[in-house]
């Protein structure tokens, strides 16, 4: 082949290459995104805090954020353009699971209720009482824990739930169980058991702190756990699960940094579920928190009506890369009761993952998980690549669905 036929050949191939982006191309715009939409978004925080009768600096201190959530049905139709069925609902949905929403995060919901896909991730829907479907612990953690505040199911690694507050209830929690209708804390002698659980099995490597939001305790306390941790040790890394770089980017202050910098290795994994979540605060939360050196993660949950569109996660995943996120898993959502309206097929997830494949950058791609119940651990799927086997020859599918043969 000569010179001038490669070239060609590359020229054919780059003209496949961007015909199979084109859909892509013209669909991201019409996303929406926390970035473009931030004007709209910082005039809506500034109705939200004439009407809760905050001043800038309260507006941007996490302890008030968060002494001000927005708990009840009466509060909400004031701030948001609610009918009076949609009221009497949340009502009656409140008397049966707890709800409350940083005025930050109902700031980003702008536009049409109840198919906004923040308010559907934030605010009740009467479908949570009429389902019937789903278990109240439907991973078997109240019979995974051997100690007080701790969870173990593998070998190697334990949770210790030191709360019961978040910022924002998201209706697809997966401990609403544990939530009640008050804020608590896990009790210090609990946590100093579960330290002490951790120190007598010297298989656990990995502890991972979370509950409720690993980053509502304040920073002593944490600071605290953190150093207890770090005395044992079998004890190789700690994580912390948080979704406060989401509903609650102010809680990311520059001493919680430095308090965290002390203490690697140390990862954090949130959970951003759409490009709406995506703010300039958002990103500087997080931005703040990579260039302390921790190491994040996200944890995206699917959701019906919310993010299950493959080019919505594509612009999702490839919006966190650039504020040093890396796409971590994509959960099957879990069928805890009152969210089975939020729940998609199993299909819809390996849909995305094969759309994704090729077509993105492989740090873009989470891997696809279902728990299995019992709390029998996480399973990987994965699209179906490796389609047949004739004695050393192996036949795959590749991104594009061309089949290969390969010598195995």
């Amino acid at each position: 082949m000569k010179a001038n036929d490669h070239y060609l050949a590359a020229l054919k191939r780059v003209k496949e290459l961007e015909a199979l982006i084109q859909d892509y191309s013209r669909q991201k715009e019409q996303i929406p995104d926390g970035i473009t939409l931030w004007s709209k978004i910082q005039a809506k925080q500034k109705q939200l805090q004439a009407a809760l009768n905050s001043t800038e600096q309260q507006w941007h201190d996490w302890h008030w954020q968060v002494e001000n959530r927005i708990c009840d049905a009466e509060l909400l139709a004031k701030l948001l353009p609610l009918n009076s069925t949609q009221k009497q609902e949340i009502e009656e949905v409140c008397r049966s699971y707890r709800f409350g929403i940083s005025p930050y995060y109902l700031s980003l919901i702008i536009g049409e209720i109840p198919c906004h896909p923040l308010y559907r991730q934030a605010v009740p829907s009467i479908e949570e009482i009429l389902d019937r479907q789903g278990e109240l612990d439907p991973m078997a953690e109240e019979a995974s824990m051997p100690a007080p505040a701790v969870v173990q199911r593998y070998p190697d690694r334990v949770i210790i739930n030191v709360t019961n507050r978040c910022a924002t209830f998201c209706r697809h929690c997966q401990r609403r169980r544990r939530i009640g209708q008050t804020d608590k804390h896990t009790a210090i002698n609990d946590l100093v058991a579960a330290v002490q659980y951790i120190k007598e099995h010297k298989q656990i490597r990995d502890v991972l702190i979370t509950g409720g939001d690993a980053l509502m305790l304040d920073d002593e306390l944490l600071d605290w756990l953190l150093t207890e941790l770090e005395q044992v040790p079998h004890v190789e890394i700690k994580r912390l699960g948080t979704r406060v770089p989401v509903t609650l980017p102010m809680r990311i202050t520059d001493a919680l940094c430095r308090m965290l910098s002390r203490h690697y290795p140390l990862y954090i994994n949130t959970q951003f579920n759409h490009p709406l979540e995506i703010t300039p605060l958002a990103a500087a939360a997080c931005l703040k928190l990579a260039r302390s050196g921790i190491a994040l993660g996200n944890q995206s949950v699917l959701l019906a009506g919310v993010n299950d569109d493959a080019f919505v996660i594509k612009k999702l995943n490839q919006m966190l890369l650039q504020i040093m996120v890396r796409p971590y898993y994509l959960f099957h959502a879990k069928p805890v009761r009152g969210t089975s309206h939020l729940r998609t097929p199993v299909e819809t997830g390996i849909d995305i993952i094969k759309s994704l494949r090729g077509n993105t950058s492989g740090l873009a791609i989470p891997t696809y998980v279902v728990n299995a119940p019992g709390g029998l651990g996480k399973i990987a799927l994965y699209p179906q690549c490796l389609l047949d086997k004739k004695g050393k020859k192996i036949f795959l599918q590749t991104w594009e669905g061309k089949i290969i043969e390969y010598s195995n």
